[in-house]
């Protein structure tokens, strides 16, 4: 793994949208309290915030960070603006919590490439692309991929903005390593499963890139209108 200090360059002709990536792992005694959280405050917290889309939960079986969350914007200029500055600096007593309480953490402010498809999955895989160089190749086999594997629904890179991605207290920041990731919705847990290992396979990465995650849950800024 390459520990990048600058975005990959990818060319778009729309402006990026941001996403950010949540990905962490909870001790078992905490976990009922961080679910609880996360379903009853956090969740509706960060898609209220004006240009949020959605927030999103998910669960893997299989993941050394079993938790992933992800948070879709309008753009990346949302986490600079005032509203998200203003959640983010002063974050509920509840929240600093449950923060203090997750480890092997990932924090990610990502530029969002959408490569192909539309909607959301049951399932999604997360690959770990590594390097500058495999976020573009991933790019250019994602057609191929979506007609060999059947089941995928859509599949975008995301990209790490080194300044917006502040890590939580739980990554030291000297360590992190920000790299590309691809995202495959899926409807099932095998076809998210095929669809990382035919990544993998043909990146020359490792299994251990890549991960299968299940749908908990999907909550719209338009659902709190």
């Amino acid at each position: 793994m390459h520990n990048m200090t600058k975005p990959v360059v990818i060319d778009q002709s729309l402006p990026s949208m941001g996403e950010l990536l949540i990905w962490t792992d909870i001790a078992p005694e905490k976990e009922q309290d961080f679910n609880l959280w996360y379903d009853t405050e956090h969740m509706q917290e960060r898609a209220s915030i004006p240009g949020f889309q959605w927030s999103r939960r998910y669960r893997s079986n299989t993941a050394s960070r079993p938790y992933l969350a992800l948070y879709r914007t309008d753009s990346l200029n949302v986490f600079s603006s005032a509203p998200y500055r203003q959640a983010f600096e002063n974050q509920t007593a509840w929240s600093v919590r449950n923060f203090s309480a997750m480890y092997n953490t990932q924090r990610r402010v990502n530029v969002v490439t959408e490569t192909m498809g539309a909607g959301t999955g049951a399932f999604v895989n997360l690959v770990c692309l590594s390097s500058a160089e495999h976020a573009q190749l991933a790019l250019t086999l994602s057609q191929t991929l979506c007609r060999e594997v059947p089941g995928i629904i859509a599949v975008r890179v995301l990209t790490p903005d080194p300044q917006l991605s502040t890590p939580l207290p739980s990554e030291d920041a000297d360590k992190r390593v920000l790299e590309p990731y691809l995202v495959v919705d899926t409807t099932t847990l095998a076809s998210a499963d095929a669809a990382g290992a035919w990544m993998v396979e043909r990146l020359k990465l490792t299994n251990h890139q890549q991960h299968s995650f299940g749908l908990l849950w999907d909550l719209r800024a338009s659902d709190l209108k």
